[in-house]
């Protein structure tokens, strides 16, 4: 009788051991960012150490501190720099806008932060941003290791910028060239696959800042120079000489460009996909900046639940007011605004094709899930 208990003890154990091997893998959350000690002569105060909320605390930090902690490029032409005021604009900027609009009803209530390619993820790691919206490409190993992405808002693909005169217009007229090329990014693996996978020869030449690379290609330092294609049209149009350049037709990737989250916070991440998924609705449903007031009182029951009419979209669940989508509207716009803001045929930057960008009603891939 004794040995029948002690093997039915033993099964039990191995089972519960079991169950408890076949349970959710605990989430890791970033954890306190490390502040240096602070000065004891010398310094007239020592500067604040970020507090980093604990999981599902950030939207309510972000409240409490009044403002959006946002990661960005400050001088990506078209897509985040400083205009001539010194303030900050661009498309990944005013995504930044909506979400503190979102928030906040107020656009301004942003705290931006810049950053360069090699410290977007440990940003994201330590949790020392809210979010960050600067040319980003999303990939597996970047949501694995960096953060939680969150809804793709342009369609990229990598390319090369060359001189005309060098007569290129394909990779193959690039064999044993020197290429230009932000280290830490995608992009520097994509440059060497393109080139292995034809049988050919490159140097490339690396920054860790993105504007040092195309200064070295604008001295003659490198014969091309390598980024998202969008990328390399903002620079161009930047040049003393743009029609000098050429970007050629080939696109090496596929360049998913997404702002992500820290990761850890269900409720943060949904908050910012939704003001994301609004912007896509607005301008599918034909809401924008100009008329959204008069929308108000539109007869559609999609409209009506996109602008807290009638319905519930999630928002009280998130934490967000019953009009959030309509705050955001009034103050950035819908995405085909945001979009020709800066790359429109009257854009303050350049102006680029929508393409892939464009709505899935007009043929593009841009496509949200319905706001009900």
């Amino acid at each position: 009788m004794h040995g029948k208990w002690s093997a039915l003890l033993i099964l039990v154990v191995l089972l519960g051991l079991a169950l408890s091997a076949c349970g959710p893998t605990p989430t890791v959350v970033p954890q306190q960012v490390q502040c240096p000690p602070c000065p004891t002569e010398g310094a007239a105060e020592c500067p604040a150490c970020p507090v980093i909320p604990a999981a599902g605390q950030r939207l309510q930090t972000v409240k409490d501190r009044g403002k959006v902690v946002c990661g960005v490029h400050t001088s990506l032409l078209g897509f985040g720099y400083l205009d001539a005021n010194g303030k900050n604009v661009g498309f990944d900027i005013d995504i930044c806008r909506a979400v503190a609009a979102a928030i906040f009803n107020d656009p301004n209530a942003v705290e931006f932060v810049p950053l360069t390619a090699a410290e977007r993820g440990p940003a994201l790691q330590t949790g020392e941003v809210d979010m960050i919206s600067r040319n980003m490409t999303w990939t597996s190993s970047r949501e694995a290791q960096w953060g939680t992405f969150t809804w793709v808002m342009f369609y990229d693909g990598q390319g090369m910028m060359v001189r005309k005169d060098l007569g290129a217009t394909s990779l193959e007229d690039l064999d044993g060239a020197t290429v230009c090329v932000t280290t830490g990014t995608t992009t520097e693996l994509n440059l060497a696959d393109a080139f292995r996978s034809r049988g050919l020869q490159f140097t490339a030449v690396t920054f860790e800042d993105t504007t040092a690379v195309y200064k070295a290609y604008e001295e003659g330092r490198c014969d091309a120079a390598t980024s998202d294609k969008s990328q390399l049209a903002a620079v161009r149009a930047g040049f003393a000489n743009p029609d000098d350049h050429v970007i050629l037709e080939v696109t090496m990737s596929k360049e998913p460009l997404t702002p992500a989250v820290p990761a850890g916070d269900d409720q943060w991440a949904d908050v910012v996909k939704t003001v994301l998924w609004a912007l896509l609705n607005a301008e599918e449903l034909g809401v924008n900046s100009t008329n959204v007031n008069e929308m108000m009182g539109s007869d559609n029951p999609e409209v009506k639940r996109l602008l807290g009419v009638e319905g519930d979209v999630g928002q009280s669940t998130l934490g967000l007011a019953p009009d959030f989508a309509a705050n955001v509207i009034r103050a950035v716009g819908n995405y085909g605004e945001i979009y020709d803001r800066y790359m429109g045929p009257n854009g303050a930057a350049f102006e680029l094709d929508r393409g892939l960008n464009n709505l899935w009603t007009n043929g593009g891939l841009m496509y949200a899930p319905p706001l009900r």
